[in-house]
């Protein structure tokens, strides 16, 4: 069983940045793919990047250029640092984990607010 802890939310002007932070509770470096996803309340949740243990990444269009996925293997953290921030990115953000994407384990989600 893996356990994933999200933290870094925040509310932040448009144009701001923000870094979230995924810690696994075991070796991250372990984990085929880890990702993040974000959702609204009414909408399905939604993929913004994954990494893959081989150092592979992706990103959804809406984000490329603007969030850098990231990992720590030392300290089996994954960041997304979340650059030039829209009103448009406020969601729930939550830390994904597995052998597919999306793999089986979750975190809680961490809110991140965007302000006009």
């Amino acid at each position: 069983q893996v356990q994933l802890v999200e933290s870094g939310g925040g509310l932040v002007q448009a144009g701001g940045s923000l870094r979230l932070s995924c810690q696994a509770s075991g070796s991250i470096s372990s984990l085929k793919f880890v990702s993040w996803y974000r959702q609204s309340q009414n909408d399905e949740r939604e993929f913004v990047a994954f990494i893959k243990n081989d150092g592979s990444i992706d990103y959804a269009d809406a984000v490329k250029g603007r969030f850098t996925i990231s990992k720590d293997n030392a300290k089996d953290t994954v960041f997304l640092q979340m650059n030039r921030l829209k009103p448009s990115d406020t969601d729930v953000y939550y830390c994904n984990a597995g052998k597919i994407v999306p793999g089986r384990y979750w975190g809680q989600g961490t809110q991140v607010t965007v302000s006009d």
